[in-house]
């Protein structure tokens, strides 16, 4: 089976960068309790006039795993507090999944 990334892409104003960073990388994180699950990087972009681009970028051993993710209990705990509060964003996450073609690695 061929690995699969899932990734999100986050527009953040610039006066949020700080809120969304600590709400990020104060999270519990649940990933490693998943079958198929083999790596997460939380990324910061490019500033832009009015954002700055964030991602989340995680590797599966496949398509299915990730979708075996997004119906477990612990995507559930993982998202639980999503959408709650102020919201950072501006606009919607933009979702991108990518079948790998080829994986060269060192």
């Amino acid at each position: 089976m061929a690995k699969y990334i899932a990734m999100n892409r986050f527009r953040v104003s610039p006066e949020n960068e700080e809120a969304f960073c600590q709400r990020w990388l104060g999270r519990e994180v649940f990933l490693k309790t998943v079958p198929g699950f083999i790596s997460f990087q939380f990324l910061k972009g490019p500033a832009k006039e009015d954002y700055v681009l964030y991602a989340s970028h995680t590797i599966w051993e496949s398509h299915e795993a990730f979708v075996g993710w997004t119906q477990s209990e612990q995507f559930r705990q993982a998202h639980a507090g999503a959408g709650q509060g102020k919201s950072l964003l501006l606009g919607p996450p933009v979702f991108e999944g990518f079948t790998v073609l080829q994986d060269i690695e060192s």
